[in-house]
């Protein structure tokens, strides 16, 4: 019953706070709308791999840095903030072009361009170190084998939820992709609100404070 209560509690609270927006979930749903399914899903592995680059740097100590060292928070919150703040201008000047050009082209270079962008929304993202520095520890337990093992564990198992739940989000608004191409003022104004959303989020981040 305990063991049961502990695996409740622990993916309960994974499943909220994947299903909770931030830049990266932002990132993936724009990505998925303006170019379609393949697109979205590179987007989403992208923001995948950066987030367990945050689960091996919290498991090994290397994210203690970002949440003791406030010039090291500062440093990586502000590259992060303008990434965001550079990809929100980026959308706003080509209101619209997103959905425009014929995708019947599209090539692994594309691919790879939103994957990588994944990857740096959230490896340039320190609260996500933050984030698992905080939550993991909660969750291990004395006499269940290495801490060490159980962080790595615990914190793939928080990126196999957002792979989940990611994935059906992507298949859901890339049905959208259609309508905004046949809709170019639509497409105008949607480029237009993710645009000043990224530029909001870059923002917030930069604002943002060092948690302990």
């Amino acid at each position: 019953m305990v063991e049961l209560t502990y695996w409740l509690v622990f993916f309960s609270a994974a499943l909220a706070l994947n299903l909770s927006p931030g830049p990266d979930l932002i990132y993936v749903l724009s990505r998925s709308i303006a170019h379609g399914r393949r697109v979205g899903l590179a987007s989403a592995a992208g923001v995948w791999t950066g987030a367990f680059v945050h689960v091996l740097a919290a498991s090994i100590g290397l994210s203690a840095i970002l949440t003791t060292s406030a010039a090291a928070f500062s440093v990586v919150k502000y590259v992060g903030a303008v990434y965001l703040f550079y990809l929100g201008v980026k959308s706003l000047r080509t209101a619209g072009a997103t959905f425009s050009a014929v995708r019947d082209t599209e090539t692994d270079v594309s691919l790879w361009r939103a994957f990588r962008q994944g990857v740096l929304i959230d490896v340039l993202n320190p609260k996500v170190a933050v984030f698992f520095m905080a939550f993991l520890p909660q969750f291990v337990r004395p006499g269940h084998g290495s801490e060490l093992i159980q962080l790595v564990m615990l914190g793939t198992l928080v990126i196999c939820v957002a792979i989940v739940v990611e994935t059906c989000l992507v298949l859901a608004a890339s049905k959208a992709n259609n309508f905004f191409r046949a809709n170019p003022t639509a497409s105008v104004w949607l480029d237009r609100v993710l645009g000043s959303v990224l530029i909001g989020l870059g923002i917030r981040l930069a604002l943002s404070e060092q948690r302990r």
